[in-house]
């Protein structure tokens, strides 16, 4: 039985295999992903890295602090 799954695991895995993208199909999909004009606004924002200083600006403005914070490995959040 279980030589029966693998092969039929391989035979369906040729089955569904997808197609290398070609130039042009890269070039639409590559457009569509990246932001496009003003969908990317946050990034305009002066975003401050040491909390003590914008703890400061934010008192100093009468404004509050936005934190984003996440756990884990920098290349993977967990």
């Amino acid at each position: 039985m279980a030589a029966c799954l693998m092969a039929a695991t391989i035979w369906c895995a040729d089955a569904f295999a997808a197609e290398p993208l070609s130039q042009e199909d890269y070039a639409v999909v590559s457009a569509i992903c990246k932001p496009g004009d003003g969908e990317d606004a946050w990034a305009s924002i002066p975003w401050e890295i040491d909390l003590w200083r914008a703890r400061r600006a934010a008192a100093e403005a009468g404004k509050p602090i936005v934190l984003w914070e996440m756990d884990g490995h920098p290349l993977g959040c967990t």
